[in-house]
């Protein structure tokens, strides 16, 4: 397949990496020159085989795509998509954006508007972020085992997109999810946005003072690692999906208020205690134990029960009738 990524950051130089290193033919572009030419450069030093192109311009680079995959922060989506437009591309178009709700209202303005709807969409989001950034954090591996959302709308997205897209992922290695664009953009909210801004608190709480800062260890590392992703990306992200992250950051604050009732309490071990078993238990039975492999029709409904459920896509058929998917198993007995 001819893929063009727009956006050579962690996510999209990692999906280049990726894709050029199984075999497609990958053109990139970045809106930064020394972006590019850092991606030039490495471009040359990799293996005859897993090399790819970096293109001056949008219209250069998907001039000859099948695929266009998005890798720009949300404020720049709609930019691109006017550039996809005006080039006027008709092929399949995915992002990566962490927010799916606003990119699809984006599409439909800016890119399918009125009776124009040549280019297909899908919308997707892998979830492997790192609090690093750049052409230079890219990774091919990075979305190996990866859960990477596809969002399939029920009578607006193509099954045929949704499949093509699929088997292009799972041919990387990462575990395909379907999704609608509303129910994904909750739960990520719950298990990503949240915990970014909770992390970005701590680190600011212990900031001023030195003595916490030289006896910080494992517990504040693991706990504020993401505070170190750049502030502009975390702004977009939580953001761009305000309205699934409020209620979800109230969820927390009603927890951790719990939490300082507990302190204050007669008897705070006791209280803390009973605090704290819920919470210690979902962590212990995650990540959820994978089930065993079983053939799907690849039919919107089956796809979209199999994801609310929480599985996954391991693989899509040749003939695109059916999938290879896992569910969570079962918890054990008690």
């Amino acid at each position: 397949m001819d893929v063009a990524v727009i956006g050579l950051g962690l996510i999209g130089g990692s999906v280049l990496r990726a894709l050029a290193s199984t075999g497609h033919a990958v053109l990139g572009y970045d809106a930064d020159p020394a972006t590019r030419a850092t991606a030039r450069t490495a471009a040359a030093q990799a293996p005859p085989a897993a090399r790819w192109q970096v293109a001056r311009t949008v219209r250069d680079a998907v001039a000859g795509a099948d695929l266009v995959v998005i890798a720009v922060p949300l404020p720049a989506v709609a930019g691109v998509l006017d550039e996809l437009s005006g080039a006027g591309y008709t092929g399949l178009v995915t992002d990566v954006t962490s927010v799916k709700e606003p990119v699809r209202v984006l599409v439909d303005r800016h890119l399918r508007g009125g009776a124009d709807r040549r280019a297909g969409f899908v919308g997707g989001h892998p979830m492997a972020g790192r609090e690093t950034s750049g052409f230079g954090a890219a990774d091919p591996d990075l979305f190996t085992g990866c859960a990477w959302v596809l969002c399939l709308e029920p009578g607006a997205t193509p099954v045929a997109d949704w499949l093509e897209l699929a088997a292009l992922l799972t041919g990387i290695g990462a575990r395909v999810v379907p999704a609608v664009a509303a129910e994904h953009d909750r739960a990520v909210a719950a298990v990503s946005h949240v915990p970014h801004l909770l992390a970005t608190a701590i680190a600011a709480v212990a900031a001023d003072d030195p003595l916490a800062g030289t006896l910080a260890a494992g517990s504040f590392r693991d706990g504020t690692r993401v505070a170190a992703t750049r502030p502009d990306l975390v702004a977009a992200m939580c953001g761009g999906n305000a309205a699934a992250v409020g209620p979800a950051l109230d969820a927390v604050l009603r927890e951790l208020d719990g939490a300082r009732t507990a302190v204050g309490s007669a008897d705070p071990i006791g209280a803390l205690r009973r605090w704290l078993t819920p919470g210690s238990a979902a962590r212990l039975a995650w990540p959820p134990r994978p089930g065993g492999a079983v053939e799907l029709p690849a039919r919107p409904d089956a796809l979209l029960r199999l994801g609310r459920a929480g599985g996954w896509v391991t693989r899509v058929a040749e003939d695109r009738r059916t999938v290879t998917a896992v569910r969570p198993a079962l918890p054990d007995p008690a």
